[in-house]
C-alpha cells in the first residue's frame, strides 16, 4: 500500500535581517528560463530510457505534477535573486533546477500526464499554494542578501522533504531513479547555500526535514549524479 503524499505548504516566517557586503558579484547579472543543452536533455532521457514504464498509482502522477512545479519554484526565485542580487550562486542553481524541470518533464511526457508548466512564464504557477509561496519567498529575499540566500536554503530544504515524500509512496523504477538524482542535486545545494551563509556569518535552521538530517548532509561531500 502506497503511502498518501503531504503536500501543506507552511507559511514562512518573516525575519529581518540587513547585510551590506557582496560578494562574487556579476556587475550586470542577466538569467534565462532556458532548457538544458541539447547533450543534457539527451543523457537524461537516455539514462530514463532504460526503465521500463509501469503503471502510476494516483499519488505517483499527483507528485510528479507537483515536484515540476515545484522545480520551477526554485528555478524562478533563484533567477529573481540573480537578477536582484547578481551573486552568481543563484544563477548557477537556477540552471541546475532547469534541468531538474526537464527531468521531470520526460516523465509527465513518458505517462502522457499533462503538464501543469504550459507555458514557462518566470513567477507563473498553476499551483495557487506555490504562487503564494513564490511571492512570500521573493518578498522575504528581496529585503536582504542573506534572506535570499536563507530562501534558497529553505527551498532546497522544502525539496528534500517533499522528494522523500514522494519517494516513499512511489514504487516505478524510472521515477525513483529520478527522485534519487533530484534529491542528490538538492542535498549540493543546501550545501552551498549554508556554505555561502557561513561566509556572511549566519546559520540555518531546518525547516522542514530534521535538524539530525541536515547536520548528517552538512557533514557529508558533495555527491555526484547522473544530471
Amino acid at each position: 500500500m502506497k503511502k498518501p503524499i503531504s503536500m501543506t505548504i507552511t507559511i514562512l516566517t518573516m525575519m529581518s535581517i540587513t547585510f551590506l557586503g557582496h560578494c562574487n558579484i556579476d556587475e550586470n547579472p542577466s538569467s534565462s528560463t532556458e532548457d538544458p543543452s541539447a547533450l543534457e536533455r539527451a543523457q537524461i532521457e537516455e539514462t530514463l530510457s532504460v526503465f521500463m514504464p509501469d503503471s502510476l498509482s494516483e499519488t505517483e502522477v499527483n507528485g510528479l505534477v507537483w515536484m515540476r512545479e515545484e522545480e520551477k519554484l526554485a528555478r524562478d526565485v533563484y533567477i529573481h535573486f540573480y537578477e536582484t542580487w547578481g551573486l552568481r550562486i543563484f544563477n548557477n542553481i537556477s540552471l541546475s533546477e532547469s534541468t531538474h524541470m526537464y527531468a521531470i518533464k520526460i516523465l509527465l511526457d513518458r505517462y502522457e500526464i499533462e503538464d501543469p508548466v504550459a507555458e514557462d512564464v518566470v513567477g507563473i504557477f498553476e499551483s495557487s499554494a506555490l504562487s503564494d509561496l513564490y511571492s512570500i519567498l521573493i518578498n522575504r529575499g528581496d529585503s536582504s542578501l542573506v534572506q535570499a540566500l536563507l530562501v534558497g536554503a529553505t527551498i532546497e530544504d522544502l525539496d528534500i522533504f517533499d522528494l522523500g515524500e514522494n519517494t516513499d509512496a512511489a514504487d516505478n523504477e524510472d521515477i525513483l531513479f529520478a527522485y534519487d538524482n533530484l534529491t542528490k542535486g538538492s542535498r549540493n545545494h543546501i550545501r552551498s547555500f549554508t556554505a555561502k551563509l557561513d561566509q556572511y556569518g549566519e546559520d540555518y535552521q531546518a525547516q522542514y526535514i530534521s535538524e539530525a538530517l541536515l547536520d548528517s548532509i552538512l557533514s557529508s561531500p558533495k555527491e555526484i549524479g547522473h544530471w
